[in-house]
């Protein structure tokens, strides 16, 4: 079973929300290769709108 790569500093909810971004962006194909890194900066940007800084 393969590793998934876990977004530094978030909740496993945040985690699976972010699992689920990346995939549909793949799946549409937008963003081409960068994919993971627009899933990964929207949840650490709802993740700090929320009010936690990194880590918490």
């Amino acid at each position: 079973m393969p590793q998934k790569k876990h977004v530094r500093g978030v909740s496993s909810k945040e985690q699976k929300q972010y699992e689920h971004i990346k995939e549909e962006a793949q799946k549409s194909g937008r963003y081409g290769k960068r994919a993971k890194e627009v899933a990964a900066r929207t949840v650490l940007k709802q993740h700090k709108k929320k009010g936690h800084k990194k880590g918490e």
